[in-house]
């Protein structure tokens, strides 16, 4: 699944800072604090990190 542009739920444009959110993340640093160092406070675009799964390189390996 590709990161939506905007929040399903506020309609806030969050697409830009999943990039930021996924590199934070892979060095360690706590969930909690990069979503608020981000701005993003709503918990329906909190939910909408925490709760993607990345699966397009999985799936590319099966395309010929």
């Amino acid at each position: 699944m590709i990161v939506p542009v905007r929040c399903f739920s506020c309609g806030k444009v969050v697409g830009h800072l999943w990039e930021e959110f996924k590199k934070r993340k892979e060095e360690g640093e706590d969930p909690k604090e990069i979503l608020n160092d981000l701005g993003l406070t709503r918990y329906c675009c909190r939910g909408l990190f925490m709760s993607h799964v990345d699966l397009l390189e999985k799936i590319g390996k099966f395309q010929p």
